[in-house]
């Protein structure tokens, strides 16, 4: 079999979201694949629902059925592990991909021998076929035989898992698996599932369609998935030592971990309405500074942080109060002038 496709599935059946993703699935114009619905231990009745379309498509569909909640790194190794197709694609289930997706995602594979092929993602507030705002998840300066420098650029900036095909014995042959029952179990495997590939190309089309929806997962902001997002960062940390590239893309590892260990959840966290906010970003301060004391004079950090991110964190390193206070003092003046001009400007059309 040529391609497996993994589609973890947790309580999405309202709203016809699991039904038009597994459609979609269902819609391919490739014939050689399967699709390998795992539900993790929902409470509403997707699980039914998956099992209604086991029994209408047999050998196309199989479920498989946790015993407990896994969180979708645990789910999708589920159904990596039972996976027969050459070729793993990871699909979430609230969103859907164009009928020819991975028609053309696996001929790209096997007309270059690349190891894995991704492509863009469009951005849909419902459910349609219609191309929204596309983003490129890649570029071609990542693509090709994946010399040292180009794995750099991935490192940096592995893309979207869910718009791309692996080699499934690039995953099980190095112990590849995603960590389990916690949140952004992408931000550490993205990176190294590609590192290990040695040809990576893309298609340069938007085939996902990426449904943004109140439920979804980047939309929700907790203490627990703030930590979730510093522990997934940690673990790529530790796999580089392992697998021994840590001092070869130190510059670009500090930066990563940075990014998203620190400064994505810096600012998630103080938009969120979190208690024990001031103690949080205390620890994650701490938590920075222990693995990299000097990342501000990272080259990355220098060049692809925000100016004003930059600026909040240098006073931040000088006292956490007055971070809090102009912090606050800031988004509380950029809102009252927003609602001032609306105001001024309702009733102009």
């Amino acid at each position: 079999m040529k391609l497996s496709i993994v589609v973890p599935v947790y309580n999405m059946a309202s709203d016809n979201k699991l039904r038009y993703c597994m459609d979609s699935l269902l819609s391919q114009t490739m014939t050689d694949y399967e699709i390998i619905a795992v539900d993790d231990a929902s409470t509403d009745n997707s699980l039914d629902l998956l099992r209604e379309y086991e029994k209408n498509y047999p050998g196309r569909v199989r479920v498989i059925a946790s015993p407990r909640n896994r969180h979708q790194g645990g789910a999708r190794n589920l159904g990596i592990r039972a996976a027969q197709g050459y070729y793993i694609g990871l699909m979430d289930s609230d969103d859907w991909a164009a009928p020819d997706m991975y028609e053309k995602l696996v001929r790209k594979a096997e007309e270059t021998g690349a190891d894995a092929v991704g492509c863009d993602y469009s951005l849909v507030h419902r459910h349609t076929m219609e191309i929204g705002p596309v983003t490129h998840v890649n570029t071609p300066e990542q693509t090709g035989i994946l010399t040292a420098e180009k794995k750099r650029l991935i490192f940096l900036q592995p893309g979207s898992m869910v718009v791309k095909i692996y080699r499934r014995s690039i995953i099980v042959d190095n112990d590849l698996w995603f960590p389990e029952d916690v949140f952004y179990e992408d931000n550490c495997m993205a990176p190294l599932w590609l590192y290990f590939c040695t040809r990576f190309e893309r298609v340069d089309e938007p085939l996902y369609y990426y449904y943004q929806h109140d439920s979804s997962t980047v939309h929700s902001i907790s203490l627990e998935r703030c930590r979730d997002r510093m522990a997934t960062m940690e673990l790529l940390i530790q796999h580089s030592k392992t697998f021994g590239f840590y001092e070869q893309y130190l510059p670009e590892l500090e930066f990563k971990f940075t990014e998203l260990y620190f400064v994505n959840t810096l600012f998630t966290c103080m938009v969120g309405r979190i208690k024990g906010k001031y103690r949080f970003v205390r620890e994650l301060w701490r938590g920075l500074k222990e693995y990299f004391p000097d990342f501000d004079k990272n080259v990355y950090y220098r060049t692809r942080i925000h100016e004003e991110n930059q600026k909040f964190i240098r006073l931040l390193s000088k006292s956490q109060f007055l971070f809090f206070a102009y912090y606050y003092a800031l988004r509380t003046y950029r809102q009252l002038r927003r609602k001032a001009e609306g105001r001024k400007n309702y009733g102009k059309e």
